[in-house]
C-alpha cells in the first residue's frame, strides 16, 4: 500500500484523536438563561431610561394628575380709567361652579340638582344630566365596556359671591366645587362703548381698547397644586405648589368722562332728530393731539353687548371716526385754503369771480349757488363756501404743489391714534389726476378720508401749523403705578406712555393765524352761524357730501352732513367734528344738521373745563317752544331776540324738538332749529354748499303727469305724487314757482 493511499486515513485518524469538546446540556441551558436575562436586563434599563429620562416629564405629569389637583388662579385684569382716574373698566372676583359626580351619593343627587338649578338659574334636567355624566372606564373591554362617573364637570361660570355664600349654606358636600374667576365691569357703561369694547367670558378682549391692549391688560395667570386622594379630595398636611398670578397693567386714557357724556348725548340727539343712519364725532385738543371724547350713535351697553346678533354687534362696535371713510366735502376747503395761502398761490387780497360754475378743460363744474356769488374777496369766498373759488385755488397751486400739502397734512396714511380699526382713506394717485379732478379735490370731492384724519389735518391748520399725532392712551402702568417699560428684541426699550408728538410742520404760523381768522368769519357771517357761542369766539366750516350707490354712481339722495369747529379762536382749546350719515330730512345742510350739535358740545365743554370767555356780545335765553305750533314758536323766538329755521309748510305743525335746548344762553339773533311733526326743517336763506335750483311753474293747467315729471327732472328735482290718482293735469305744487330749493 502506497503512502498516498494511507494519507487520508491518517488524517481521519488525527481528527478522531482531537474531537471538539461538547457543552453539556445543563450548561447550555444555563448560558441561554443568562443571555436571556442579560437581554431582559438591558431592555429594562433602556425602558427605565426612556421612562425616567426621555419621557420623564410626561410620566411625572401623568402621575401628578393622579395624586394632585391643579387650580388655575386667574390674573386680575388691569383697569381702564379716564385721564382723571375715573374707572371705566375693572374686574371683580366671581366663581366657576362645578360638580364632582363621583363624590355625590346617588340618593342625594336630585336634592343637590334642585338646589343648584334654583340658585344658578339653570334648567333642572340639564344640571341633573351633568351630575350623572359618565365615561368609559380605562382598560375596559371594548366589546363589553364599563362606565364610571366623571370626576369634574363645569356647571356655570361668573357666578357672584353672594350666590356662592348661599350655596355654601346648603351643605352640598364635596361634590360641588367653586373656583375663583374674574368678571369685567363697566361702571360708565352708558358711554365709551365703541372705544372701550368688551371682553368674552374668559376675560379676553374682543373689541376696542380691551382688544388692542389685551396683552398688557390681561396679566399672567398663576396656579395652585395640592395633593389629593383617589376621590380627588385634598390630603390633610399634603404639599402645595403655588405660583401667584401677576395682575394686568392699568390703561389710562386721555378722555374726560364729563366731556364724553356731552359728546355722546349730542350725537344721540343729532341722529334722532335728523332720522339719520348714524352720527359720530370727536372732541380733541388741537394743541396736543389728546382725544377728550370720541363716539358713535347708535351704541350699546358694554356690560351687556347684544351677542346674539353678531352682525348687529359688529356694526355697533365700529368707532366710525376711524373706520368709516367719506368724501369730506366743504370741510376739506380748510385744507385747500391753508395750502393755497402757505404756497403763495393766493393772498388775503386775492379776489374771485363766481358766475355759478367754472369750466375746466371743457368740463363745466357748478357752484352750489345757482347764479353764483359774483365778485368776492377771499374772506367772502370762504364764508360763502364758494366752489369756483376753491377750484381756482387748487388749479393755481397745480398737482405737485397741492399734493405735497395733501400728503403733508396726513391724508392717505393712518394717524395711528391707538383706536381700533383705523383706516387711511383714499387719495387718487397724482399721475392719474386731470385738471377737473384737481378742481374737485379743491372743494372736497374725489378724495376720501376718515374723520380722524380730517380732525388731525384741521388741527394743524389752526394750531400754528404743526401736524400732531392724535392719541387716546395716556400711559399704561403696573399694579404699583409705575409706567411699564417693554424691552424689545433688539435691546431697545419702549416706554408705554404717550405725549405731544409733532409729525411734521405743514404750514407757517402766520398762515395758521390767517386761517383761524377766516374761519371765525365763517361762523359770524357765513354758513356756520348756528355754531356761535355766547361769550366765546368760534371758528369752523360746514360740509355736505354725496355718497355712492351700490352700482358706483353718485347718489342724489344719500348725503353726509358735517361740521368742524373750534374755540376760542385766538387760543383753541377744543376742536370738534360731528358727522351725520344719511339724515332723512327734506333739506340737508351741515349748518343745520350738524353745526348746532357742535355748538352744543363746544359750549358745554368750555363751561365744564372753566375756559374763560374771550368775547363780548349780546345774549339771549332760548325759550321752550316744544308743544307750540311752528307759528307760535316763531313768534316766541322773535320776542326773545332769536330767529327760527323751519319750513313754511310746517306753520300749523307741532314743534316736537328744538336746537339749542330751552334755557340755553346764545348770541342774540341766533337761529333756533325747529323740528315738528309735519315737515323737518328747512331754511332757504342759509348759504351752504348744496346746489340750489329754481322751482318751475307746473300748475298751468296744461301739464299732465309726464310733462310735470320731465320739467322737474330737467332742473334736478323729483316729482312726488300718487300715481294712482294723478291722472289729469297738475293743479297744485308744494313749492311756489321761483322758490330756491336744494337740487
Amino acid at each position: 500500500m502506497s503512502n498516498r493511499s494511507l494519507a487520508p486515513n491518517k488524517k481521519r485518524a488525527i481528527r478522531k484523536s482531537n474531537p471538539k469538546p461538547r457543552i453539556p446540556a445543563s450548561r447550555a441551558k444555563l448560558l441561554f438563561a443568562l443571555g436571556a436575562a442579560m437581554f431582559a436586563f438591558l431592555a429594562l434599563i433602556a425602558q427605565l431610561f426612556s421612562v425616567s429620562i426621555i419621557r420623564g416629564e410626561y410620566w411625572t405629569k401623568k402621575a401628578m394628575a393622579q395624586w394632585s389637583r391643579t387650580t388655575y388662579l386667574k390674573a386680575e385684569r388691569g383697569k381702564i380709567t379716564d385721564r382723571d382716574g375715573t374707572v371705566l373698566a375693572s374686574s371683580y372676583t366671581t366663581y366657576e361652579v362645578g360638580v364632582n359626580p363621583q363624590n355625590i351619593q346617588a340618593d342625594d343627587r336630585e336634592r343637590i340638582a334642585n338646589i343648584l338649578s334654583i340658585y344658578l338659574e339653570m334648567d333642572y334636567d340639564t344640571v341633573l344630566a351633568k351630575m350623572s355624566k359618565t365615561r368609559i372606564k380605562r382598560n375596559s373591554d371594548p366589546d363589553n365596556p364599563t362606565y364610571e362617573l366623571l370626576s369634574q364637570v363645569k356647571l356655570k361660570d361668573q357666578v357672584d359671591k353672594e350666590v356662592i355664600s348661599q350655596l355654601n349654606a346648603m351643605q352640598l358636600g364635596t361634590g360641588v366645587s367653586y373656583d375663583a374667576d374674574v368678571k369685567r365691569d363697566y361702571p360708565e357703561s352708558g358711554y365709551y362703548a365703541q372705544l372701550l369694547g368688551f371682553t368674552n367670558v374668559d376675560g379676553d378682549g374682543q373689541t376696542g381698547v380691551e382688544l388692542t391692549y389685551n396683552s398688557y391688560l390681561s396679566g399672567k395667570d398663576g396656579h395652585l397644586t395640592t395633593n389629593t386622594d383617589r376621590d380627588n379630595n385634598p390630603v390633610p398636611g399634603g404639599e402645595e405648589d403655588i405660583e401667584n398670578p401677576t395682575p394686568g397693567g392699568n390703561v389710562r386714557l386721555t378722555t374726560n368722562t364729563g366731556l364724553q357724556a356731552i359728546l355722546e348725548n349730542a350725537l344721540e340727539e343729532a341722529c334722532t332728530v335728523n332720522n339719520a343712519n348714524n352720527a359720530y364725532g370727536i372732541l380733541m385738543n388741537p394743541n396736543t393731539g389728546e382725544i377728550y371724547a370720541v363716539g358713535s350713535y347708535p351704541t350699546f351697553d358694554s356690560s351687556n353687548p347684544p351677542r346674539s346678533d353678531a352682525k348687529q354687534l359688529l356694526e355697533l362696535s365700529k368707532n366710525r371716526i376711524v373706520t368709516d371713510t367719506y368724501e369730506p366735502g366743504s370741510t376739506f376747503k380748510v385744507i385747500t385754503l391753508a395750502a393755497a395761502l402757505d404756497s403763495g398761490a393766493i393772498s388775503t387780497s386775492t379776489g374771485f369771480r363766481c358766475s355759478g360754475s367754472l369750466t375746466v378743460k371743457g368740463e363745466k363744474i357748478k357752484c352750489w349757488k345757482s347764479g353764483g356769488h359774483g365778485t368776492e374777496t377771499l374772506a367772502e369766498a370762504v364764508a360763502n363756501s364758494c366752489n369756483p373759488a376753491f377750484m381756482s385755488m387748487a388749479l393755481r397751486m397745480g398737482v405737485d404743489s397741492f399734493y405735497n400739502y395733501i400728503y403733508a397734512f396726513g391724508f392717505n396714511e393712518s394717524t395711528k391714534s391707538g383706536i381700533m380699526g383705523e383706516t387711511s382713506g383714499t387719495v387718487l394717485h397724482k399721475k392719474y389726476v386731470r385738471d377737473a379732478d384737481l378742481a374737485r379735490i379743491g372743494f372736497g370731492q374725489s378724495i376720501s378720508c376718515t374723520g380722524m384724519q380730517l380732525v388731525a389735518a384741521f388741527s394743524a391748520a389752526i394750531n400754528g401749523g404743526e401736524l400732531l399725532k392724535p392719541y387716546v392712551v395716556a400711559d399704561i402702568t403696573d399694579a404699583d403705578g409705575n409706567v411699564i417699560v417693554v424691552q424689545k428684541d433688539d435691546g431697545t426699550a419702549v416706554v408705554l406712555k404717550n405725549e405731544r408728538t409733532v409729525v411734521r410742520r405743514v404750514i407757517s404760523k402766520s398762515t395758521s393765524d390767517t386761517v383761524r381768522t377766516l374761519l371765525q368769519n365763517v361762523v359770524e357771517n357765513g354758513s356756520g352761524k348756528n355754531a356761535q357761542i355766547y361769550g366765546y369766539s368760534v371758528g369752523g366750516k360746514t360740509g355736505t357730501s354725496q355718497k355712492y350707490d351700490e352700482d358706483g354712481s353718485v347718489s342724489s339722495t344719500r348725503l353726509i352732513a358735517s361740521f368742524i369747529g373750534f374755540a376760542p379762536v385766538s387760543d383753541p382749546q377744543f376742536v370738534c367734528l360731528i358727522v351725520v350719515d344719511e339724515p332723512k330730512v327734506p333739506s340737508v345742510y351741515g349748518s343745520t344738521v350738524a353745526a348746532p350739535f357742535v355748538q352744543q358740545v363746544l359750549a358745554s365743554s368750555l363751561s365744564l373745563m372753566g375756559v374763560a370767555p374771550d368775547k363780548s356780545n349780546r345774549s339771549a335765553s332760548v325759550p321752550n317752544v316744544v308743544g307750540m305750533t311752528v307759528s307760535e314758536a316763531v313768534s316766541a323766538l322773535r320776542e326773545a331776540g332769536l330767529s327760527a329755521t323751519y319750513l313754511e309748510e310746517e306753520a300749523n305743525s307741532i314743534v316736537t324738538a328744538q336746537a339749542p335746548r330751552y334755557n340755553t344762553t346764545v348770541v342774540r339773533g341766533s337761529n333756533v332749529i325747529l323740528y315738528s311733526n309735519g315737515y323737518a326743517f328747512y331754511n332757504s336763506t342759509v348759504t351752504e354748499e348744496v346746489e340750489m335750483v329754481e322751482v318751475p311753474n307746473v300748475t298751468k293747467g296744461t301739464d299732465d303727469r309726464i310733462m310735470v315729471r320731465d320739467k322737474l327732472e330737467a332742473v334736478g328735482l323729483v316729482m312726488d305724487c300718487d300715481i294712482n290718482h294723478c291722472t289729469g293735469y297738475c293743479m297744485t305744487q308744494s313749492y311756489a314757482p321761483g322758490t330756491l330749493v336744494p337740487k
